[in-house]
C-alpha cells in the first residue's frame, strides 16, 4: 500500500472514530437527561402574609394668593399663620414635632392678558407645604378629617392621600421562605404518591421576588393600610424508589 492510500485509510478511520465517540456522548447525554426528567419533579410553594403598614408619608399643602395691588409682604405673613395653624392641628392630634416637617413656601406670579396683550389681571400665589412622615399609621386618617376645619374656617389647603408602607418585609422573610418550601414539599408528595414513588433532597430551588400589593387589589401598595405579602419558590426536588 502506498503513502496515499494509507493516509486515506487513516483519515477514515479518524472520522470512523470521532464519529462513535460523538454519538456515543449524545446517547449518555439523551439516557442521563431521560434519567433526571424522570427522577425529579419540579413543583411550586405559596407563601402568604396579610400585614399593616408601618410607615406613612403625607404631603399636605396650602396656598394663598391675592391680587396684583396686594402687598406679597401681607401674603407672606397669612402664609405663615396658616402654616401654623396647620402644624399645630397636626400636633394636637397627636403627632411629634419630629415628624412635622414644614416645608419652603413658594412664590409665583401670574399674569393675565386680553387678545392684545393687554395686561388685565396680575395675581400672587405663595404655596407652602408640610411633610407627615409617621409610624402611627392610623392616626394620618383622623387628622386629614379635622384638617376639614380649616378648609371650613377658609384656609386653602390641599389635603393629599398619604402613602402608606410597609417596611419590616425583612423580618418575616425567613418564616414566609420557610413556609413556601414546606408547601411546595407537599406538592411533591402529592405528586409522588400517585407516581408510586417517594420525595429525596432539594435538586434546585429558586426562590422568586417578595410581592406586596394593597389587599383586594391587582396593583399598587400605597394606597391601603392593609397589606399582602406574595412569595412563590420554585423546587426541583430528587424522587427516589
Amino acid at each position: 500500500m502506498n503513502n496515499i492510500g494509507r493516509a486515506e485509510l487513516l483519515v477514515v478511520s479518524l472520522a470512523l472514530s470521532l464519529g462513535i465517540a460523538v454519538s456515543g456522548y449524545f446517547v449518555s447525554q439523551t439516557l442521563y437527561n431521560a434519567k433526571v426528567g424522570i427522577n425529579t419533579a419540579e413543583v411550586k410553594g405559596l407563601a402568604e402574609r396579610r400585614v399593616e403598614a408601618d410607615r406613612a408619608y403625607w404631603k399636605i399643602q396650602y396656598t394663598v394668593s391675592g391680587s396684583g395691588t396686594t402687598p406679597v409682604s401681607k401674603l407672606y405673613e397669612q402664609s405663615e399663620a396658616d402654616q401654623s395653624r396647620i402644624v399645630s392641628l397636626l400636633l394636637e392630634s397627636g403627632f411629634e414635632k419630629s415628624e412635622v416637617s414644614p416645608g419652603v413656601i413658594d412664590y409665583e406670579k401670574k399674569e393675565f392678558r386680553d387678545d392684545k396683550q393687554q395686561l388685565v389681571e396680575e395675581r400672587h400665589m405663595l404655596v407652602g407645604s408640610i411633610d407627615v412622615e409617621t409610624g402611627k399609621v392610623r392616626l394620618v386618617s383622623e387628622a386629614r378629617s379635622k384638617l376639614n376645619r380649616l378648609i371650613a374656617q377658609g384656609i386653602d389647603i390641599q389635603n393629599n392621600a398619604p402613602a402608606y408602607h410597609f417596611t419590616k418585609l425583612n423580618e418575616i422573610k425567613p418564616a414566609m421562605v420557610k413556609e413556601a418550601t414546606t408547601n411546595a414539599r407537599i406538592a411533591a408528595n402529592e405528586f409522588a404518591a400517585d407516581a408510586g414513588v417517594k420525595v429525596g433532597g432539594i435538586r434546585d430551588a429558586q426562590q422568586g421576588g417578595f410581592i406586596i400589593r394593597d389587599v383586594g387589589e391587582e396593583y399598587g401598595d400605597t394606597k391601603s393600610i392593609e397589606k399582602e405579602v406574595r412569595l412563590v419558590t420554585t423546587i426541583t426536588f430528587y424522587l427516589t424508589d
